[in-house]
């Protein structure tokens, strides 16, 4: 099999192995003993941390993380932004064998832009995590997940808002709108759908928002 060393823009650490054909972005970097499988296409500006593999075919936007230890097998789409932590786990085929074949019959999983996967957190296949989601550590998460939900436990189950910033949503305005405590930015609640009010839900946070200020233990109750 062909292998990349080098791509114009990328860093690909010499330990890691990126199979021909597939296209990466410019940015991206790809560190330890890392396995990029061919036909793949990544956005740029994401990173790979060590032991990653990411599987033929698979689709992966801009500004992804992807921590250590990570399996991303044929059949999930990421989109721009994305945080999948350490050792977290997804599958492709609900019911596998090992003396059947059902590599023509993985199933997709897609994780929406912005969402975020806690270490060690198990994504059953076939469902869809919603934008700006947060699934927590540990968790394992069998159907789909709603824009900006907070999802916890085994199975898990929402128990709660998260905003674009990774922390809970609380306190309302004198409005009834949701307020981040860190970005103060609005959340409405509706139909059960909450959506941000300030900002597309697919445009990028403005640059002054991009800097975390405030930890998340302060906000622990």
């Amino acid at each position: 099999m062909d292998r990349i060393t080098q791509l114009e823009g990328v860093h690909i650490h010499e330990s890691a192995y990126v199979d021909a054909p597939c296209s990466i972005g410019e940015g991206t970097k790809i560190w330890h003993f890392c396995h990029i499988q061919k036909n793949t296409k990544i956005g740029q500006n994401c990173v790979f941390g060590q032991n990653v593999n990411v599987g033929n075919h698979v689709i992966i936007g801009n500004k992804v993380k992807v921590q250590n230890n990570v399996s991303i097998y044929t059949g999930c789409e990421l989109e721009d932004e994305v945080f999948l932590g350490p050792s977290c786990v997804l599958t492709n085929v609900t019911n596998p064998r090992s003396q059947v074949n059902r590599q023509s019959l993985y199933e997709k999983t897609l994780f929406r832009r912005g969402c975020s996967i806690g270490a060690n957190a198990t994504i059953v296949c076939g469902i869809t995590i919603g934008r700006y989601a947060f699934v927590a550590a540990g968790s394992v998460v069998t159907k789909d997940v709603p824009d900006y939900a907070l999802m916890m436990g085994n199975p898990a189950r929402q128990k709660g808002w998260m905003s674009r910033h990774g922390l809970p949503l609380t306190e309302k305005d004198a409005n009834g709108y949701f307020v981040c405590p860190e970005s103060k930015l609005r959340y409405e609640l509706k139909d059960d759908t909450l959506s941000c009010v300030d900002i597309d839900e697919d445009a990028p946070l403005p640059e002054d928002l991009q800097q975390g200020s405030q930890v998340y233990d302060s906000f622990k109750k």
